[in-house]
């Protein structure tokens, strides 16, 4: 039973496809997808995929990229949007001062009302973070001060240190295809470390496709080529990781149905 915590299937080289794109990862064994928002326009489009389709869900949120477009985006505004059935998960939002695409402190209020809402509603909280550990940690362990909420750094790609935070502080870990990739031993060994009650895999559909499918559009069906490079990774059978990875999913995204 397949999980794929987080992909795009309303995004470009996917959806105008997605009937097949859908198929095939059903063929491979994924029974569930998880479809992230990045903007708020976007809401409407995901959540209806996910009433079309039963083993598709939706999350709202704002990407930290498009922060300085989306002011008006509140704790409110998120918490009423995720009140429909399919909306399981609140983001992705979060932190990246890699491209600095929006204002930092723009990221950093965004962020802020997203954990509000995580916190409020108790769906988990889906999080981006590059070249931003310490500021990422710092939020989280300071709001988590102010009242628990469930969590997971998705796509993970930073540093053992920033893992053992995170892990400190109750969150997940999601892993996507880039640990397959040739120039990704740090990452490899951090995802040996995670705790096996706190591992999830994604494809981040259509964005990174793992060896050997590199240079293509990624689909959910490649999460199938993660779990297997990642279970060799960590020494335990591929059926192993897969069952682990999917309880992990149900026990975090609990308003999901296996």
């Amino acid at each position: 039973m397949l999980v794929d915590s987080h992909c795009h299937l309303d995004y470009p080289k996917l959806v105008e496809r997605q009937a097949e794109v859908l198929a095939t990862a059903r063929a491979a064994g994924v029974t569930t997808m998880l479809n992230i928002a990045t903007r708020q326009h976007e809401w409407p489009t995901i959540i209806a995929t996910a009433e079309r389709e039963p083993d598709v869900w939706a999350s709202i949120g704002v990407h930290p990229h498009e922060a300085d477009a989306h002011p008006d985006v509140d704790t409110r505004t998120l918490v009423d949007a995720a009140a429909h059935p399919r909306v399981i998960g609140i983001g992705e939002t979060g932190l990246d001062f890699f491209y600095d695409h929006s204002d930092r402190e723009r990221q950093r209020r965004s962020f802020r009302a997203h954990i509000a809402a995580a916190r409020e509603t108790g769906l988990p909280l889906i999080i981006h973070t590059r070249d931003a550990e310490d500021d990422t940690a710092a939020i989280l362990a300071e709001e988590m001060g102010k009242g628990g909420f469930p969590a997971l750094i998705h796509c993970f790609t930073a540093s053992q240190n920033f893992a053992d935070r995170v892990i400190a502080l109750g969150l997940s870990i999601s892993i996507s295809g880039i640990v397959t990739f040739k120039n990704a031993a740090a990452l490899q060994a951090t995802a040996r470390t995670i705790p096996a009650d706190r591992l999830l895999i994604e494809t981040d559909a259509p964005f990174l496709a793992p060896v050997p499918h590199r240079g293509k559009p990624c689909e959910p069906a490649m999460v199938a080529d993660t779990a297997r490079f990642l279970a060799g990774l960590r020494g335990v059978e591929t059926s192993e990781l897969i069952a682990t990875t999917a309880a992990n999913f149900f026990n975090l995204f609990t308003k999901a149905k296996a």
